[in-house]
């Protein structure tokens, strides 16, 4: 019995140890594999004393037009370490690494903040040493995968190793890329400022340290040079905290003016093209772009954008009397988004206007162009239709905590009732801000969201001056919400990139075709454009030949918008085929001297772009939904005619759940103030009150006006946070068919 039992041990022992051998030779094997994966093809860190650039990257126009050759050539003058001014080497480390001279190629510290600052402050950090940036841009791909940082991290333990502090910092600032094709400090200080790395000051010296964290979003001759200056300011500030500068200095530095070398670079549709770089840059990283070899095709039209570039340089010259210097356009194809021309000034490289400043990507007040998602908010949730009488009368808004809102017409004048296509027709500023008053402001805020208004944020921020224009927008944000109008509430999101192909002419990217969200009923967006291609229910405003009125193209649905302050000037007009954004005014927001809506400012280059854009093409209608049927109304009340007593009346367009049913019938007993014939407000003494029967129009904020009064002149107060919760009834099924 001991003898088996003995023997049966020696089994379990002898199959323990094939087990474990097992799982060594196994672990060995992965070892070596996982070794073999991430070694094979190990660049040398000796390297890093050299590297290359090997091909650029085209960007085309939809039609294959050449539009810019993007190139990253040897184009670097090597420094010495010695050479470069103290405040540069500062700003470096200030800006990239502040414990470079501690640590051993890894900045665990910096690694934690970074990721602090992503979690909870929602602000992208780097986390990378001097030492792992040179050597992610000299020896290793873009791709972020594991086996690169990996081999990142042994890469960045060798050179740390290998070379002193001051070579790798050398190194790097004669190998970093700092946008285009400057490559290294020095090329970078004659790029941007057309001299050497030794005569820069402070300032520019700053600047340009702040470039390599993204050289393309910072270029002061990128697409946002305003984040340029901002970027500059940050390392300044970086560089105080650190101990390099004082704070007088740092401030000398921040009012410096900045005097930069002409950007002369061989482009078609520089601000496109610049946005475009962006976009990739986003996407495939800064090296890809700038050595890659990518063949960019763009869904730009050159020569609507040649076209739309030389009008808006002939029509802007026409308006300095006016102390307006420049202007901007956008142009897509409503149905998918797509971009055909991007103008951001008049001129790219005109200094004296900021002419590299994009403004299709700005955020720049509105005016009235707003108004449209307004009411085709109110349209969608049935609180209005296009008889809803609103009285346009003196009137002010009481917000609790906040001042009076007494909002005034463009026209400086009253209109007593009006229905709400004329309303919107001839952009009458009271009758909207009552519409958003029955909306809500946070309301409107959430849908104009999601419409595509990327720069509404908090409805906390904003009041009932919203409708007017009382928050920025974006050009290209206007553009995707009023696509929703275009395709019957459906929005198409604005985009550029059509196909990237690599060096191989293997496809990175291709865009495929894809239906936006629906953000408003087919009803309401119809309505909408049925109102804004109305040129009846704008010639009040405007007068019946205006620049609105594109010729043999009556169904081009356009809504202008002025500040009050005169600093900015819109039009935007659209139909199923083109849609177009045209501004002027004045990049440093200096007010205009006077801008008069469809006659001068943005409406003439608008009505030219859109004519060229369809010179060849016949009308095109909006498609009017089932759920929408016409009826006649009394075109006051916008109620259904009385056969007692007969009305003059009109045609109208409703959603069909939103039919009236209402008989006209306006006489009713009102106070009225004996001593004026106006109506009896707050203030009337009771002895002057008297009870009197009149024709009497109520809004859907209860506003009365009296038909056969005297004109009211006392305003009507309105307290807002009091008003009723307005009925919303369910929207009707969204068909559609051909008119």
């Amino acid at each position: 019995m001991k003898k088996k039992k003995s023997i049966k041990i020696t089994e379990n022992k002898f199959i323990n140890f094939l087990k474990r051998r097992k799982i060594l030779v196994g672990t060995l094997s992965l070892l070596i594999i996982f070794s073999f994966y991430i070694f094979y093809d190990l660049p040398s860190p000796t390297r890093l004393g050299s590297s290359t650039f090997p091909a650029s990257t085209l960007i085309f126009d939809r039609n294959g037009e050449l539009l810019y050759e993007i190139y990253a050539d040897k184009n670097r003058t090597p420094i010495k370490l010695e050479e470069v001014p103290d405040y540069v080497k500062w700003a470096t480390l200030a800006s990239e690494d502040r414990n470079f001279y501690q640590h051993h190629g890894f900045d665990f510290g910096g690694i934690l903040r970074a990721s602090y600052n992503i979690i909870f402050k929602q602000t992208l950090q780097g986390g990378s040493t001097i030492t792992q940036q040179l050597v992610k841009n000299a020896l290793l791909t873009p791709e972020r995968t594991i086996k690169r940082k990996v081999r990142e991290f042994i890469l960045t333990y060798f050179a740390e190793i290998i070379y002193s502090k001051d070579t790798i910092l050398g190194m790097y600032l004669n190998q970093i890329p700092y946008g285009g094709t400057a490559w290294g400090i020095e090329t970078a200080s004659q790029t941007y400022f057309d001299k050497n790395v030794k005569d820069l000051s402070l300032s520019e010296a700053a600047l340009l340290a702040g470039l390599p964290a993204s050289p393309t979003r910072f270029s002061p001759f990128g697409a946002y040079p305003h984040l340029a200056k901002e970027r500059q300011e940050r390392v300044l500030q970086r560089m105080v905290e650190d101990g390099y500068i004082s704070e007088e200095e740092a401030k000398k530095a921040q009012e410096e003016e900045l005097e930069f070398a002409q950007a002369s670079i061989g482009i078609k549709a520089p601000h496109f093209v610049l946005y475009i770089k962006g976009l990739l840059v986003e996407k495939y990283g800064e090296r890809m772009v700038e050595e890659g070899g990518l063949k960019v095709t763009t869904t730009l039209d050159l020569d609507l954008q040649d076209f739309a570039q030389q009008t808006i340089a002939s029509e802007v010259a026409k308006l300095e009397r006016l102390k307006i210097s420049n202007g901007a356009a956008l142009a897509t194809n409503p149905k998918t988004g797509e971009i055909l021309a991007m103008i951001g000034s008049k001129d790219y490289f005109d200094e004296d206007i900021d002419g590299n400043v994009n403004v299709t990507l700005m955020s720049r007040q509105p005016g009235s162009s707003i108004k449209p998602l307004n009411y085709g908010f109110a349209l969608d949730r049935r609180l209005i239709t296009l008889t809803t009488p609103i009285n346009d009368v003196p009137t002010c808004f009481s917000v609790a905590g906040q001042k009076l809102y007494c909002p005034v017409n463009y026209d400086g004048t009253f209109h007593g009732p009006t229905q709400i296509r004329f309303d919107l027709g001839n952009s009458y500023n009271i009758p909207a801000v009552k519409v958003l008053a029955i909306n809500g402001v946070e309301e409107f805020v959430q849908k104009a969201r999601e419409m595509g208004i990327s720069t509404f944020k908090d409805p906390k921020n904003y009041g009932l001056s919203l409708t007017l224009g009382g928050g920025e927008v974006r050009m290209i944000d206007m553009a995707t919400a009023f696509s929703s109008f275009a395709n019957l509430g459906i929005r198409q999101d604005i985009w550029a990139l059509q196909k990237v192909e690599n060096s191989k002419g293997n496809t990175l990217y291709e865009r495929k075709e894809d239906e936006g969200p629906r953000v408003l009923s087919m009803e309401a967006a119809y309505l909408v454009s049925h109102m804004l291609l109305d040129n009846n229910a704008r010639t009040a405003a405007f007068g019946p030949s205006s620049y609105l009125n594109v010729k043999g193209h009556p169904e081009i649905s356009v809504k202008t918008g002025t500040t009050n302050d005169r600093r900015d000037n819109w039009t935007i007009g659209y139909n199923n085929e083109i849609l177009v954004a045209t501004w002027v005014g004045n990049n440093d927001n200096t007010p205009m001297s006077y801008v008069a809506s469809g006659v001068t400012g943005a409406s003439p280059i608008w009505n030219k772009i859109v004519s060229y854009a369809l010179k060849d093409r016949e009308e095109s209608w909006p498609l009017k939904p089932q759920g929408i049927v016409g009826l006649s109304v009394c075109n006051i009340s916008g109620k259904l005619p009385n056969p007692d007593s007969p009305c003059e009346t009109r045609f109208e367009y409703f959603i069909q759940d939103t039919l009236p049913t209402e008989i006209e019938n306006t006489k009713t007993f009102i106070e009225i103030d004996k001593t004026t014939g106006q109506l009896a407000t707050d203030k009337t003494p009771p002895e002057n009150k008297e009870l009197q029967e009149h024709q009497v129009i109520y809004d859907p904020l209860q506003t009365p006006f009296c038909l056969d009064c005297i004109f009211p002149t006392e305003p009507t107060i309105i307290r807002v946070d009091s008003l009723p919760t307005f009925e919303i009834t369910t929207p009707s099924n969204q068909t559609e068919e051909g008119i």
